[in-house]
């Protein structure tokens, strides 16, 4: 299996309305930890508006792909840029149009859910942010559950709760890190509507899921073990096989 890795300004323009820049761009990225580099060389461009999953086998970088993306990591080479700021110079004009899910749920534990929730709404000045909380809540079936500390939820719960932490500042852009971790397909259902398609926004999802993550798709990224490029392209230029050869190291 291979595809040609096409240029960043290709990516930026195909599928993309007229005068749309590219809601993320990433030129030669890279990312070390001491002298081990886990990020290698990886180009893409996301247009606004479309849904890029990650996708590779554990230890290949996707997570610290997402954090970088997320302003919480800064590369150690290379060019990337989100929602037009270049990063990680810049980062201070993305950071509030993110909403990142990773695998903390970044909720203050002894607080109650409201408190915790309303904490972050007020790092963001959600206008309104009372009557937001008590909706979201309801809509992922946690209103029951609003007086409670956060430390008492379980992990679904807990997972329900940072997606409605994700989403309550109406982010532009979502990334997604394993969103349907701990969760049965009626969990998933309820926060469906806010992380997926209907969301309308520009999405970035690292998943395992590779038949569903390449179905729910526009583009796809595919990380060798060793951080670099396997596939970068159309999500319909990626066989579900092609993809599980990837992870299997037999992708070239």
């Amino acid at each position: 299996m291979s595809a040609r890795i096409q240029t960043a300004t290709e990516i930026a323009t195909e599928g993309a309305r007229p005068g749309v820049p590219a809601a993320v761009e990433a030129r030669a990225l890279r990312r070390d930890y001491g002298a081990e580099p886990v990020i290698r060389d990886v180009s893409f461009a996301l247009p606004a508006g479309q849904t890029l999953v990650v996708l590779g086998p554990n230890g290949a970088g996707k997570s610290t792909l997402l954090r970088m993306l997320a302003t919480l990591l800064r590369p150690s080479a290379g060019e990337l840029s989100v929602l037009g700021a270049e990063l990680p110079r810049r980062a201070w004009k993305a950071r509030g149009r993110i909403g990142y899910l990773g695998h903390d749920a970044l909720l203050y534990s002894d607080l109650t859910l409201t408190e915790a929730l309303a904490f972050h709404a007020q790092l963001h000045r959600v206008s309104g942010h009372e009557d937001r909380i008590r909706g979201l809540l309801a809509e992922v079936g946690l209103e029951r559950r609003a007086g409670q500390q956060v430390r008492t939820l379980s992990a679904g719960q807990l997972q329900r709760a940072a997606v409605v932490r994700c989403v309550l500042h109406r982010p532009e852009l979502l990334l997604l890190d394993e969103p349907g971790a701990h969760l049965d397909p009626a969990g998933f259902g309820t926060v469906e509507r806010l992380i997926g398609r209907e969301s309308e926004a520009t999405r970035v999802v690292v998943t395992h899921d590779v038949d569903g993550g390449l179905a729910d798709a526009d583009r796809a990224l595919a990380l060798h073990s060793d951080g670099t490029v396997a596939y970068e392209g159309p999500a319909g230029g990626l066989s579900p096989g092609d993809a599980r050869a990837i992870y299997a190291g037999r992708a070239r």
